[in-house]
């Protein structure tokens, strides 16, 4: 197997295991906190708060600087010692002074995020966020050292140190139900329940981290604190990544639109906590399939760009979006006829459980857009072309925006339901990402003067016919459980169960009917799947 084949290999096999102790620690904090509890909601606000920042500072700085200009200064006389010590020195000096702002902002951050929570919600809320926010720091430097790792060619760490932070946090929430019991709808917050729920979550990032360090040696590098930055790269920030970074800021402003229309949802209702766990499970195809099967594509259409072999690109964007449909269409359609089942995994009872399948119901409408959008996005970026970008994104996050908009809206007019609330504005992302792939198509189309999108659109067409009928027979499967009542319902492991039996159901009927009509991606995906089995090369 060529290294590229098994670094492939290595960080799809640890994207699989990282999602699965992801989806553990998941089930254990629904456990600990109820689905639609006040707490639950509020610790999501409050974790999600270090994500936010910290995914603002790394497209304004981090990947601005660290991925090109590390690999460009290995080729400097000292290997690139002395580039990464500035940087690392600049890097922790900026995410220091960023955590020590946002914790004392703690309060009004809150409050900006979910400003319709009671005033014992949001201080609820803060008390969290106090624990949360110093994940920042740590985030920053979990992203610098592994890039520098990445650089040198030693991919594993950086894929696989995720799965520790699982394993800290699920062992973390278990001496939370230990100590206190579950938490339920109405449970009164102590200071000592905030501190070993918020406390275990940022320990979580921190051994991520810290395993990093562990296999710092193997760069080569030996780093000092040095605040002499000239040289850094610092002027080449607006020209790197200015339009990727305007392009964060508005999706960050979206989501805080749609953060700040859950918060309207009471205790009891699916809220934030619903939202978050039916993202997980909608990220979860995404992740294993869309990164870890077209990342090596875009590797090949990155070269063909660079060498201005444009009729390549076209094949190779054709190609990659027929191989990602193949298994993007099915994860879909078993997702779906599933969502029950699986989202009792994160919920307390079955009635929580069908609230929360369908906010996981209107994720994914926007699945197959979202990886027609990866292979369509990212050949903008192997152009050189991040502002075109910019654009249909800004668009997209116009849509989001006024969607949630127009849910409140319902809501309050008496149209909508409060047990919808969530699941439309679910559905407004989705269809703003349906808008935003047709005009990012169109623009590359005229771009690159065709991108064959008959062929690729034909062969979506073909796997959505044998997904109909794969479908409904998974469907068919979950009424013979018993439906909504039956056992793949009654219980977290059990609903487990039920959807991996009837996501095989589905694959087997769906793979079945492609192999009675020869689909010509049937061999190339089975080639894919064989590559990612233990012993083959």
């Amino acid at each position: 197997m060529s290294g590229i084949g098994r670094a492939s290999v290595m960080i799809g096999a640890g994207t699989i295991v990282s999602r699965l102790t992801g989806f553990l620690r998941a089930v254990v904090l629904v456990s600990a906190v109820a689905a639609t509890s006040a707490g639950g909601n509020a610790f999501t606000v409050a974790n999600q708060l270090p994500n936010n920042i910290y995914t603002i500072i790394s497209t304004g700085l981090l990947s601005a600087v660290v991925v090109p200009q590390i690999v460009k200064a290995a080729a400097h006389d000292d290997g690139g010692r002395a580039f990464v010590s500035k940087l690392f020195t600049l890097g922790a000096v900026v995410l220091l002074g960023t955590t020590v702002i946002a914790t004392l902002a703690a309060p009004l951050l809150v409050a900006l995020y979910a400003p319709e929570y009671s005033a014992s919600q949001q201080a609820l809320a803060t008390a969290f966020a106090y624990w949360c926010l110093p994940q920042i720091l740590f985030y920053g430097l979990f992203a610098m050292v592994g890039e520098s790792l990445n650089a040198r060619r030693v991919y594993g760490p950086y894929t696989w140190a995720p799965i520790i932070n699982n394993i800290v946090s699920i062992a973390g929430f278990l001496v939370f139900i230990w100590l206190f019991g579950p938490a339920t709808k109405g449970t009164l917050w102590t200071s000592e329940m905030v501190a070993v729920l918020g406390g275990t979550a940022t320990l979580g990032i921190i051994a991520q981290t810290a395993i990093l360090f562990v296999f710092w040696r193997r760069t080569g590098l030996h780093i000092r604190p040095d605040f002499r930055w000239r040289g850094v790269g610092l002027g080449q920030i607006g020209r790197l990544a200015g339009w990727t970074f305007l392009m964060v800021v508005a999706g960050q402003l979206a989501g805080l639109v749609q953060s700040q229309v859950m918060s309207n949802v009471p205790d009891g209702a699916p809220g934030m906590f619903v939202a978050a766990n039916a993202w997980l499970l909608f990220m979860l195809p995404y992740s294993i399939i869309v990164l870890s099967i077209g990342t090596p594509y875009f590797t090949q259409l990155s070269e063909h760009a660079k060498a201005g072999r444009d009729e390549e690109v076209r094949g190779d964007i054709g190609r990659s979006i027929r191989t990602l449909g193949f298994f993007v269409v099915v994860a879909t359609a078993a997702m779906a006829v599933a969502a029950v089942p699986a989202s009792r995994i994160f919920t307390g009872d079955p009635d929580e459980a069908v609230g929360a399948a369908g906010v996981l119901l209107c994720y994914l409408v926007g699945l197959i857009p979202l990886a027609v959008l990866f292979v369509v996005q990212r050949t903008f970026y192997a152009y050189d072309d991040t502002r075109t970008p910019f654009f249909f994104t800004v668009l997209q996050c116009a849509l989001v925006v006024a969607s949630a908009w127009g849910a409140l809206w319902a809501f309050n007019a008496g149209i909508l339901p409060m047990s919808q609330l969530v699941a439309a504005v679910a559905l407004g992302q989705s269809v703003s990402s349906v808008v935003q792939v047709i005009v990012a198509t169109w623009l590359l189309h005229r771009r690159l003067g065709g991108i064959q999108v008959a062929s690729w659109l034909t062969a979506l067409g073909r796997f959505a016919l044998a997904a109909i009928p794969a479908g409904l027979i998974g469907w068919l499967t979950f009424q013979l459980m018993g439906g909504v009542d039956g056992w793949a319902v009654s219980d977290k492991i059990l609903g487990a169960l039920g959807a991996a039996i009837i996501g095989i159901v589905v694959i087997a009927v769906y793979v079945g009917i492609l192999a009675v009509f020869r689909a010509p991606e049937l061999s190339v995906a089975t080639g894919l799947v064989r590559r990612f089995l233990p012993g083959r090369r």
